[in-house]
């Protein structure tokens, strides 16, 4: 499994270098790079929407296209 800094545990500035990285890949709009920004195991929600690993978040249509 591939890991990218920063990792847990987090301090306050790197819990906040983490959630920018996720930001900015929403922001592109782009799934692959918006899964990337999570692990491969990540459980991840969106309302009353569950998906499990980055090829169901890759799926989902979340991405304003």
């Amino acid at each position: 499994m591939e890991t990218k800094p920063p990792l847990p545990p987090f301090s306050l500035d790197t819990a906040i270098v983490k959630v920018q990285v996720a930001e900015d890949a929403w922001n592109t709009r782009d799934p692959e790079r918006v899964a990337l920004a999570y692990t491969e195991d990540s459980q991840w929600r969106n309302r009353a929407e569950f998906f499990s690993g980055r090829e169901q978040i890759k799926a989902s249509q979340f991405y304003g296209h």
